[in-house]
């Protein structure tokens, strides 16, 4: 399995997309700091991920979840979260 997943910072409460072969390990990285683009962006909250099949699937998602039309799909679908009682 390959996983797409979206990471909120907590800092900026912007969206950070990415895509792998193991969720835990890679957030663990994220949450480390080893990950160059999010390092600074720190604290970060695992908000939504979806499952595929093969690398390519995930892949060809977390290209549409980065667009436009994309990221109105999460927000939409995050909504209750995003207007919980944490404000991002």
């Amino acid at each position: 399995m390959h996983y797409v997943y979206v990471l909120i910072s907590e800092k900026d409460s912007n969206f950070y997309t990415g895509s792998t072969a193991d969720l835990k390990r890679r957030f663990e990285e994220h949450c480390r700091g080893s990950v160059t683009s999010t390092k600074d962006r720190r604290p970060l909250v695992l908000a939504y991920y979806e499952a595929c099949i093969d690398k390519r699937d995930a892949t060809h998602r977390e290209r549409y979840l980065k667009t436009h039309h994309g990221k109105m799909f999460l927000r939409n679908r995050l909504k209750s979260y995003l207007t919980g009682s944490k404000s991002f």
